[in-house]
C-alpha cells in the first residue's frame, strides 16, 4: 500500500469519526440546562446557613466579607466596602503570626469571585463549595472575600489604577479573571481558590513539616533545603515526562505546569510580580504595533488570537513561576516532577510547589500523572471543574478529541473566548474550561475606568 493511500485512509478515518463527534455534540448541545436551584430562601437559609449569612444578606458594596470577630478591636468600626475590608483584614492578618498559614507568611485571607452576592441565583454545586470554603473561614477562623464586578472595580481603582487601560484592553472576561486574582495576592495576599473549589483540609494546615524536607535534583545533584517562612504556595495540574507528547496532547503547554484554580501567596511576591511584569510587557508589545493604542479594532483583533492559557492562564504562571525560581534559586524545573519520588512537595526558596495530589486529587485512571485519592493526606483542595460543560464550544472540543486520539491539532486553542456571559472560567487545566465567570462588566464600565485613568 502506498504512502498516499495510508494517509488517505487515515484521514477519511478521521472524517468519519469527526462526524459522529459532531452529532454527539450537538445531542449535548439540544439537552444543555444550566443546573440552578428552585429553593425557597428559608430552604436555601437551611441547607447553606454560612453562605446565607455571610454572603447573601450582606449589605456592604463590592461584594460580602467575613472578617472573624475575634480578631476586631472592639472599637473598630464596620467597613462600608469591601476594599476597605481587605485593608483592614490585611492589617489585623499582619498583627500576629498566628493569621498565617503554619510555616509561612501568607495571611489567612480568602479571597473568591462571582458576578453578584445573590446566592439563589447560584448553582447549587456553586453554593455548595463556598458553604464548604465557609465551614473553614469560621472553623479555623480566617477572613474571607467574595469580589463581585463592583469590587473589582473598586480594587483596580484603589491599588492599581495605572493598569486600568492594560486591564480593560483584555478581550476576554477569563482573562480578566486570570488577572485579578494575582492581582488581589499581589496587593492583599492571601489564598485564592475558585468557586467550583473546597478545601479538603483547613489551608491553615495546608503546609506541614514533611512539606519542608530537603530534597535535591537526581540529574544535576543540587540540593535544596530552604529553612526560612513559605510565602508562595503552588499546586501541579500537569506532570508528565518532558521526553513525551503526552502534555500536549492532554492540552497542557508544559510537561510541568501549575494550576492556577487554586494559589497563595504572601503579598509582594516576586512570582506575582514577575506575572504582571510579563503580562505587561506582551500587552505594551501588542499596542506597539497599533500605534500605541490597545483599544484598536486591529489591536483587539490581535489580542484575541493569543491563547487566554499562555496570555493570561496557567501556562503564564507557570512561566512566571519557572523563569523567577531558575535566576533565584538555580531550578531545573522539570525537577519539580513527583514521578519518580511518590509525589512530594518541594520547598525551592520560599515557594512550595506541591504535587499534583495538592490541588488536583482524585484524578481517574486517563490523565491521571501521580494524583491519588481525595482522602490522601496530600490532598489539599478538590476542584470540580463545573462549568466546562456549559461553555461548549465545537472547536475546543474537538481539538481536544483530536489531541487525544489521532495526535494532531496541537495548536489549536484550548479554551473558547464565547463563553456565555453568565459562566466564570475561572479554574483551568488544559482541557478544562474552568468554572465560572465572575466578571460580565460592560464595555461602558471599562471605557469609565479608562476615562478615569487619563
Amino acid at each position: 500500500m502506498s504512502l498516499v493511500s495510508l494517509f488517505r485512509r487515515r484521514w477519511q478515518r478521521l472524517a468519519v469519526v469527526s462526524i459522529v463527534f459532531c452529532a454527539v455534540s450537538l445531542s449535548i448541545l439540544s439537552t444543555q440546562e444550566e443546573s440552578k436551584h428552585d429553593d425557597e430562601p428559608s430552604e436555601l437559609q437551611m441547607k447553606f446557613p454560612l453562605l446565607w449569612e455571610h454572603v447573601h444578606i450582606s449589605n456592604g458594596t463590592g461584594g460580602a466579607w467575613y472578617i472573624p470577630p475575634e480578631w476586631l478591636p472592639e472599637s473598630q468600626p464596620t467597613p462600608e466596602t469591601i476594599v476597605d475590608a481587605a485593608q483592614l483584614a490585611f492589617k489585623l492578618a499582619n498583627s500576629t503570626t498566628h493569621r498565617s498559614i503554619s510555616h509561612s507568611e501568607i495571611p489567612l485571607i480568602v479571597h473568591q469571585t462571582w458576578k453578584n452576592t445573590d446566592i439563589d441565583t447560584w448553582p447549587e454545586t456553586i453554593c455548595d463549595s463556598v458553604e464548604k470554603w465557609l465551614d473553614f473561614v469560621v472553623d479555623t477562623p480566617m477572613a474571607y472575600f467574595l469580589w463581585d464586578d463592583d469590587g473589582v472595580f473598586q480594587f483596580l481603582e484603589k491599588f492599581d489604577p495605572g493598569f486600568i487601560g492594560e486591564f480593560s484592553s483584555l478581550p476576554a472576561n477569563v482573562e480578566r479573571s486570570d488577572v485579578f486574582r494575582i492581582l488581589v495576592l499581589n496587593y492583599i495576599g492571601g489564598i485564592y481558590g475558585d468557586v467550583d473549589t473546597h478545601p479538603l483540609r483547613s489551608p491553615a494546615t495546608w503546609i506541614v513539616p514533611s512539606d519542608l524536607m530537603p530534597w535535591y535534583d537526581p540529574e544535576t545533584g543540587a540540593s535544596y533545603n530552604s529553612t526560612g517562612p513559605v510565602k508562595a504556595v503552588f499546586g501541579l495540574e500537569a506532570d508528565c515526562p518532558p521526553d513525551s507528547d503526552s502534555y500536549w496532547r492532554m492540552g497542557y503547554t508544559h510537561p510541568v505546569q501549575l494550576t492556577q484554580w487554586a494559589l497563595a501567596a504572601a503579598p509582594g511576591h516576586p512570582v506575582l510580580s514577575r506575572f504582571m511584569d510579563n503580562l505587561s510587557h506582551r500587552l505594551q508589545e501588542v499596542a506597539s504595533r497599533h500605534g500605541g493604542n490597545l483599544t484598536s479594532a486591529s489591536a483587539f483583533r490581535e489580542l484575541q488570537r493569543l491563547d487566554p492559557l499562555v496570555l493570561t492562564g496557567p501556562a503564564a504562571l507557570t512561566v512566571s513561576a519557572k523563569s523567577w525560581l531558575e535566576e533565584s534559586a538555580g531550578l531545573r524545573w522539570n525537577a519539580l516532577t513527583g514521578l519518580h519520588d511518590g509525589g512530594k512537595s518541594k520547598l525551592v526558596d520560599d515557594v512550595m510547589i506541591l504535587p499534583i495530589t495538592g490541588f488536583s486529587p482524585g484524578r481517574g485512571v486517563y490523565g491521571n500523572m501521580g494524583s491519588k485519592p481525595t482522602t490522601d493526606p496530600d490532598a489539599r483542595l478538590l476542584h470540580h471543574a463545573q462549568g466546562s460543560w456549559k461553555s461548549f464550544n465545537l472547536r475546543v472540543e474537538f481539538g481536544k478529541f483530536c489531541r487525544t486520539f489521532f495526535g494532531l491539532c496541537k495548536d489549536w486553542s484550548k479554551r473558547s473566548r464565547t463563553a456565555q456571559a453568565t459562566l466564570n472560567e475561572e479554574g483551568h487545566s488544559g482541557e478544562d474550561e474552568g468554572s465560572f465567570m465572575s466578571f460580565t462588566l460592560s464595555s461602558t464600565r471599562w471605557d469609565m475606568l479608562r476615562e478615569k485613568e487619563t
